[in-house]
């Protein structure tokens, strides 16, 4: 078996890569999404559905987890793969985002995060050490360092300190984690805010730490997609060409083509779930809503294009009945066609990039949904 870390381009378009990522628990292909599994399960989705519509690795929360049923618990009964019982790769987050959201629950210092559980209450310490320690548990095969993302309109000081602070914290995780333990990769994480100027600085200071793969980080926080796009176009290409590269938590179809034609290898998003569970659907043809009264007699499949069992096998008018009755059905049903629909679209990604066909691909895509996604919300994370 190829070294877990080992990261191969095999074929380019432009700045646009497919490539092959080895983990512990097997190769990704890259450009992969990776669907949310924040509390070890993708909502209303077992593992044979996750295999069916060939997802190739998942995200669990390292926050959430060691919440609740904990970490120490994951660990006795066999890591996420154990537990969950599903057998390809995990990355996990490092908490870093979801204790960024608590605001007036936490504090920060150089020692770590001091917060308390949106759960009951209680008071919680997670330095880089033990952000580490929790994903070590949790069984990872890739693990995220402890950051602090900072919110949208942070004024330039603060940020600055806060990037240097978490370039510390990023040491210190890799510390914890020496390179080939365990065969578990671990990413750092860039951030910056929204100065252009920070953000080559903290890529700088964390290009100095031998880790497998860089993150991008602190965007989806508020802003817009055109400032979110012109942060990603500095970044990226900044971050070394023969590691991967991760956008974290940022996930329309067009942002996640827009990423790629920029080298960005990995992405994540509670979008197409979320979205699933509110009725909202991807299509070959652009997002529709089930619920609209137009579906109610519609006896073609939601989108011919696609091969997923809900597509296969049921009707626009039967999965417009699931969703008005607030059938639990609804919910699976559209999950598995939008994370199908993502998942098909990254194939469709890398066989293009190897045929340089990805720019007609991502003006394909641009036609069905650049209007449809005007008023998508930014943020995407859990």
């Amino acid at each position: 078996m190829t070294r877990p870390g080992t990261f191969n381009i095999l074929a380019r378009d432009g700045a646009a890569r497919h490539g092959t990522l080895e983990t512990a628990h097997g190769t990704v292909r890259t450009p992969v999404f990776m669907p949310v599994g924040t509390q070890a399960t993708v909502k209303s989705l077992d593992p044979r559905d996750l295999h069916d519509i060939r997802a190739q690795i998942v995200l669990g929360n390292t926050y959430h987890l060691y919440m609740r049923p904990g970490d120490e618990l994951v660990a006795r009964l066999g890591g996420l793969h154990g537990f969950a019982a599903w057998d390809r790769p995990v990355l996990t987050d490092s908490g870093g985002y979801q204790v960024f959201s608590l605001a007036g629950l936490r504090e920060i210092t150089e020692t770590g995060v001091t917060f308390r559980s949106h759960i009951d209450g209680s008071p919680h310490l997670f330095t880089p050490e033990k952000a580490v320690q929790i994903q070590q548990n949790l069984g990872s095969d890739i693990m995220m360092v402890l950051d602090e993302c900072v919110a949208y309109g942070t004024e330039y000081d603060y940020t600055a300190k806060s990037l240097e602070l978490t370039t510390r914290w990023a040491a210190r995780c890799r510390d914890e984690h020496p390179i080939g333990q365990n065969g578990r990769l671990l990413f750092g994480i860039v951030q910056g805010g929204f100065y252009e100027d920070l953000r080559t600085i903290s890529a700088q200071q964390l290009m100095e730490i031998p880790f497998e793969g860089f993150a991008i980080g602190g965007l989806s926080v508020g802003e817009s997609p055109d400032e979110m796009r012109r942060l990603l176009a500095h970044t990226a290409p900044i971050l070394p060409d023969d590691k991967p590269r991760y956008l974290m938590g940022v996930g329309t179809p067009m942002d996640i083509l827009d990423g790629v034609a920029l080298g960005v290898d990995m992405f994540d998003c509670v979008l197409p779930t979320r979205n699933a569970r509110n009725g909202t659907l991807f299509t070959s043809f652009g997002k529709i809503n089930i619920k609209q009264a137009r579906f109610k007699e519609d006896d073609s499949p939601l989108d011919p294009e696609c091969d997923c069992y809900a597509c296969r096998t049921f009707s626009r008018a039967y999965l417009r009945h699931l969703y008005m009755a607030r059938e639990l059905l609804s919910y699976r049903l559209n999950t598995l066609h939008n994370l199908r629909f993502y998942l098909k679209m990254m194939e469709e990604v890398r066989e293009a990039i190897g045929q340089g066909a990805f720019e007609a691909l991502r003006a394909r895509y641009r036609a069905a949904y650049e209007q449809s996604e005007q008023d998508q919300p930014a943020a995407c994370r859990p």
